[in-house]
C-alpha cells in the first residue's frame, strides 16, 4: 500500500528540497532531497538489474546532486 503514495511522497520532498536550493539554503535541500531518495518513485519490487535505464540515470542523478550538496555543506564546515 505504501508503493502507491511513495512517489507523491518522493514527489513533495523533491519540490520542498528545490524550494530550499532557490532560498539558497543548503543544507535543509540537502536534508529534504536525500529524504526522497528513500522513497522509491519507481516499481520498489523491481531489481536495479531489471530497471529500465533511464530510471537508472534519474536515480544516479539524484544521488549525484545530493552527494554535491553534501560535499559543498562539508566545504562550508571546514571554512
Amino acid at each position: 500500500m505504501m508503493s502507491k503514495f511513495s512517489k507523491y511522497i518522493y514527489l513533495g520532498f523533491m519540490l520542498v528540497g528545490i524550494f530550499y536550493l532557490i532560498q539558497k539554503s543548503v543544507g535543509s535541500a540537502l536534508i529534504y532531497l536525500g529524504i526522497a531518495l528513500a522513497f522509491d518513485p519507481f516499481n520498489p519490487e523491481e531489481t536495479w538489474k531489471d530497471r529500465p535505464t533511464w530510471q537508472k540515470f534519474v536515480l544516479v542523478i539524484h544521488l549525484a546532486i545530493v552527494f554535491g550538496l553534501m560535499g559543498i555543506e562539508m566545504f562550508h564546515l571546514f571554512l
